[in-house]
């Protein structure tokens, strides 16, 4: 049994061991790299004053590469919503659907969002890991790409 079973989700949900996507990190290293430029620009743009017309490019990018990102976790395991960095991510979402209600306050919670990136990102395993669902850290090694060939 692996550290990921007795969910309560369906198999098709939160398959154990978590599925495999191939080239998952070089896809998360771009796709992060890519929101987090399009991030800057926006969070700067914001900072220093500059129309929100010519900031829609940045924000499309942000939104698309994060929904992206979302759905790279998502698909190996849907369980990663329950886990404390998936958490994170859901709450900077909650902090962003503000913006457009406290618009005059668009650049200090932009602020916290990238805060809550950055502690996030460099907690220990032990916290980001860590899921309220099971109550216990689950890292789970992804399934195979292949079945191992044998050798003769």
């Amino acid at each position: 049994m692996s550290r990921w079973s007795s969910s309560p989700f369906p198999p098709w949900l939160a398959p154990d061991p978590p599925r495999r996507v191939p080239h998952a990190r070089a896809w998360n290293v771009a796709l992060r790299t890519l929101h987090l430029m399009a991030f800057g620009i926006l969070v700067g743009g914001h900072f220093w004053g500059v129309p929100a017309e010519p900031l829609y490019p940045a924000l499309w990018i942000t939104v698309a590469s994060g929904a992206a990102l979302m759905g790279l976790e998502i698909y190996q395991n849907a369980q990663w919503l329950f886990l404390v960095k998936g958490l994170a991510v859901l709450a900077k979402l909650v902090l962003l659907l503000l913006v457009p209600f406290f618009w005059e306050a668009r650049v200090p919670l932009l602020l916290a969002v990238v805060a809550l990136s950055s502690v996030g990102a460099h907690m220990p395993a032990r916290f980001r890991h860590y899921s309220v669902l099971h109550r216990r850290v689950l890292l789970a090694e992804p399934a195979p790409l292949a079945e191992p060939v044998e050798r003769a």
